[in-house]
């Protein structure tokens, strides 16, 4: 996954790390339900940069468990996975979408 990739612009993501996320903006519930429905069950986690939209680098969150409410709110369970830089921005039904290329750790020895 590294083309058009929903983002969620909210907080700071880290890798293994959980992030409970309480979505009710009606943008984020479709993007939820879609990433569920194609079975991604991934998206992008980028904080807020007022020039750009959200952040040259961001962390992505695989998504655990959803836990639908009534009303169409949902309580989503997400776990940081890899760290990745935006490379391309876009939109896609009022939320943002990027291609991403991944970033890679030097390995300690």
């Amino acid at each position: 996954l590294t083309k058009n990739v929903p983002m969620f612009v909210c907080t700071m993501a880290y890798p293994t790390v959980p992030c409970p996320l309480h979505v009710f903006e009606p943008r984020y519930r479709l993007m939820i339900r879609r990433s569920m429905e194609t079975g991604t069950k991934q998206f992008g986690m980028c904080i807020n940069d007022s020039q750009n939209g959200f952040a040259d680098y961001g962390c992505m969150l695989q998504i655990r468990n959803v836990h639908f409410l009534p009303d169409g709110r949902s309580v989503v369970d997400t776990v940081g996975g890899k760290r990745f830089r935006v490379l391309r921005r876009g939109m896609k039904d009022g939320y943002c979408t990027a291609d991403i290329e991944y970033l890679e750790d030097v390995k300690v020895y």
